[in-house]
C-alpha cells in the first residue's frame, strides 16, 4: 500500500489559533464521538474538556447494547489501532462475542459483541478519568462563542458561563433541537429522560451552516422474566471468541460470563396489528419530518415496505448480567405505547411481555457533512470540528472513528502541526471521512464493507499492520503499541517464511497450497508440525492465510491505487468558479458549487458527476494552474 513517503501532504485550511483560553480543546457531548475526539485531543498533548449533560452517563450505549458488525466491526479494530478506547472497553465488558461472515471471504469477515451496558459506560467513564491532560465538566452547551474571521471562541453554557477555547469539536449525537415521538406524544429531548440542544442549531444557523432533519428510533425494552426463553431459537457467541483490542491478552478473556441472545419472529398477525393503526404512527400521519435509516427501518416501516414478507426477524438481546431488560433489536418503533404492546404480543415467546420502556423515534438538526473538509473542520469557521450523528450518520462505530479524527485534529491545528488525514486505500476510516466530505445525506449514513473499494486490504484482522505506526508517528499510539505491533509482525513473518519453505510429499510448497480454495492455515497446520510450532494465535493465522490467498487480488488493488491516486492527489484551487466553467454539464456545475471537492478524485465520487465531467475539469484545472503560473511569473 502507499508508503508515508509517498503519502501526499495535507495542510491545515487555517492558520492557528491565538494563544490563551481556558483551553486548546474543548469537545461538546460526551457520547462515542465526544470520548474518543477527547482522548485523542489529550494524547496529543491539548489542554482538552469535555463537556456533558450528563457525567454519569459518559460512553452510554443510547441505543443497543453492542458494538461492532458488518462494517461497523472493521472500524472498531482501526480505531483501536489508532489508539482509542472503544475496542479495550468492548473487550472489558463483552458477555457475547460473535465473528460474523465467517462462511465469506476474509474481506467481509467482522467482529461483533454484545456488551453490559452498564459496564461498558463505567468502563469507558473509568478510561476518561484517568486520562492525563482531560478535565471532565457537566453541563450544557447553550450557544457558540464566535470572533471575527469568523473563528470559534468557544461555548456559552445554559447557566451563563463561558468556556474559552481555541478549537472546539461539537459531537452532540441526536441532541441538537431534538424532539422525541411516542404516538400522539412528543416531548423535547435526544434520549429518555434528558433534555435537548436547542441553542447550538440557533449558533450554525447565524454562521450560515446548512442543517437538515433525521429521525432515528428505539424498540422496546421487555422484562426477562416475562419472555418464554425456551420458545426462542438460542444464538450463541464463538466457542473461541476473538477480542476487539490488540492490546487485549488472550489470558483471562473474555473477562466476563458469556450469554446467548435469541431469535424469534413477527407473523401475519403483528403485521395486521401495526397496519391497522398506522394512522396512529408519528411518521405515517405526518408529524415527523425528519428521514430515518432505510437499512434499519422501524417495524412500521417494514411492514409498509415489504408487505410480501410473512416475517421479520427480532433478536432478544440481554442489556447485562445484572438487570431483567432486554433490548429487542428489530423493533425499532414510534407507535403509541397501546400499539407496541398489542403487536409485540402476538409475536412468539412474547405474549407475557412486560414492557420496562416503550419504543420511540428521535427527530434533530444536523450539519451538511459536504461543508467539512477532511480533518472535520468546517471549512468556513476556524477553530470548529464536527463529528458523530451531528455530520448525518448513525452508530457507534462511525462516531467513534469520526471523534478521533476530529479530537486528533483540532489539537494538531492549535499546535500548529501538521494534519492526520487518512485516504480510503489506507482505512475505513478514511473511506467513511471522505464519503462525508463529498456528501448531503438524505438519510442516516451508515458503513457497510461494500463502500470500501480497497477492502481486499482493509481488512479487520491487518489494521493494526496499516495503521499503528502512522498513529505513533504523531503521537496517538504508544510505545506499548508498537511493541505489541512488531512482535505480532514477527509472528506472521515466521508464518510466511515456513508456508514458503515447507513442502509436501508432492514438492508443493505450503503457500501454494494454502491458495487452493479447500485449504486452510488450520487445516495445514495439524499436518504439518513446522507450522504448529509457530504457535500463531487465531487472528494471526487468519492475516497470513489472508495475505496468501489474497496476494494476486491485492497486487492488482495496489496498481489500482497507484493509478487512481494521481486523480487523489490533483487539488481543485478554492478560487475556480464551476458556473464559470464552459462544456461542464449544468448538474455537474451545481453539484461542484455545492459540494466543493477537494481534488478531482472526490469530484467523481459525487453522484451526478460522471467521468467526462472529470475529465473536462481536469482540464479547467490545468488551464486554472498554468493561468495562475503565469501571473506569478509576470507580477
Amino acid at each position: 500500500m502507499t508508503t508515508e513517503t509517498q503519502r501526499e501532504p495535507h495542510t491545515h485550511p487555517h492558520a492557528p489559533p491565538p494563544a490563551g483560553g481556558d483551553y486548546d480543546v474543548l469537545v461538546v457531548g460526551g457520547g462515542h464521538a465526544g470520548v474518543e475526539a477527547a482522548l485523542a485531543a489529550a494524547r496529543l498533548g491539548a489542554r482538552t474538556a469535555l463537556l456533558s449533560f450528563r457525567l454519569d452517563r459518559i460512553g452510554e450505549m443510547s441505543c443497543n447494547p453492542a458494538i461492532g458488525g458488518l462494517g461497523k466491526g472493521q472500524l472498531v479494530r482501526e480505531v483501536d489501532a489508532l489508539g482509542g478506547a472503544m475496542g479495550r472497553a468492548a473487550d472489558a465488558t463483552g458477555i457475547q462475542f460473535r465473528m460474523l461472515n465467517t462462511a465469506k471471504g476474509y474481506a467481509v469477515r467482522a467482529p461483533r459483541a454484545q456488551s453490559d451496558r452498564r459496564r461498558y459506560r463505567e468502563e469507558i467513564t473509568r478510561v476518561v478519568r484517568a486520562a492525563d491532560g482531560l478535565e471532565l465538566l457537566a453541563g450544557g452547551a447553550a450557544g457558540l462563542l464566535v470572533a471575527d474571521g469568523p473563528r470559534v471562541a468557544g461555548v456559552r453554557l445554559e447557566d451563563g458561563r463561558e468556556l474559552r477555547a481555541r478549537s472546539v469539536v461539537l459531537t452532540t449525537g441526536t441532541f441538537l433541537s431534538a424532539v422525541m415521538h411516542t404516538g400522539e406524544v412528543k416531548e423535547r429531548g435526544g434520549r429518555a429522560g434528558e433534555g435537548s440542544c436547542d441553542g447550538l442549531s440557533a449558533d450554525l444557523a447565524r454562521l450560515e451552516l446548512a442543517l437538515g432533519r433525521l429521525k432515528t428510533g428505539t424498540p422496546p425494552r421487555l422484562a426477562h422474566d416475562s419472555i418464554d426463553w425456551d420458545r426462542l431459537e438460542e444464538q450463541k457467541g464463538d466457542a473461541a471468541p476473538e477480542p476487539f483490542s490488540f492490546a487485549t491478552g488472550r489470558d483471562g478473556f473474555p473477562a466476563l460470563p458469556q450469554i446467548a441472545c435469541h431469535v424469534t419472529y413477527t407473523n401475519p398477525r403483528t403485521h395486521e396489528s401495526l397496519r391497522a393503526n398506522l394512522g396512529r404512527s408519528p411518521m405515517y400521519a405526518g408529524r415527523i419530518e425528519g428521514v430515518g435509516p432505510r437499512y434499519c427501518p422501524s417495524v412500521e416501516d417494514k411492514v409498509v415496505r415489504f408487505a410480501d414478507r410473512q416475517r421479520h426477524q427480532v433478536f432478544l438481546e440481554p442489556e447485562g448480567l445484572d438487570t431483567d431488560v432486554v433490548y429487542v433489536n428489530g423493533l425499532s418503533t414510534s407507535m403509541p405505547p397501546d400499539v407496541q404492546e398489542e403487536f409485540v404480543r402476538t409475536i412468539d415467546g412474547l405474549e407475557r411481555a412486560r414492557f420496562l420502556r416503550h419504543g420511540y423515534a428521535v427527530e434533530y438538526d444536523f450539519a451538511q457533512p459536504s461543508q467539512l473538509d477532511p480533518t472535520l473542520a468546517l471549512r468556513d469557521v476556524r477553530g470548529l470540528y464536527l463529528a458523530g450523528q451531528i455530520n448525518g450518520t448513525s452508530g457507534y462505530e462511525e462516531a467513534g472513528a469520526q471523534g478521533l479524527v476530529a479530537g486528533a485534529n483540532a489539537a494538531l491545528w492549535c499546535a500548529d502541526r501538521e494534519p492526520f488525514v487518512l485516504a480510503r486505500d489506507e482505512a475505513y476510516v478514511g473511506v467513511l471521512v471522505d464519503d462525508l466530505v463529498v456528501s448531503q445525506p438524505t438519510e442516516p449514513y451508515r458503513m457497510f464493507t461494500s463502500r470500501a473499494e480497497y477492502r481486499l486490504s482493509l481488512r479487520q484482522d491487518n489494521a493494526d499492520r496499516r495503521l499503528t505506526r502512522r498513529a505513533a508517528a504523531i503521537g496517538l499510539a504508544d510505545g506499548d503499541a508498537l511493541a505489541r505491533l512488531a512482535e505480532r509482525e514477527r509472528r506472521i513473518e515466521a508464518g510466511h517464511a515456513v508456508l514458503a519453505s515447507e513442502r509436501d510429499g508432492n514438492g508443493r510448497t505450503l503457500a501454494e497450497r494454502l491458495r487452493r480454495p479447500d485449504e486452510t492455515y488450520r487445516s495445514l497446520e495439524r499436518r504439518f508440525p513446522a507450522l504448529a510450532a509457530l504457535a500463531l494465535d487465531p487472528l494471526e493465522q487468519v492475516s497470513v492465510e489472508a495475505d496468501v490467498k489474497y496476494a494476486g487480488y491485492v497486487e492488482r488493488q495496489e496498481r489500482d491505487v497507484a493509478r487512481l491516486r494521481r486523480q487523489e492527489t490533483v487539488e481543485i484551487p478554492g478560487d475556480l468558479d464551476p458556473a464559470r466553467l464552459t462544456g461542464l454539464r449544468a448538474e455537474a456545475k451545481e453539484k461542484l458549487a455545492a459540494l466543493r471537492p477537494r481534488t478531482l478524485g472526490q469530484a467523481g465520487r459525487i453522484p451526478g458527476i460522471n467521468p467526462p465531467d472529470v475529465a473536462l475539469l481536469a482540464v479547467h484545472v490545468e488551464r486554472h494552474r498554468r493561468a495562475a503560473a503565469e501571473a506569478a511569473r509576470t507580477s
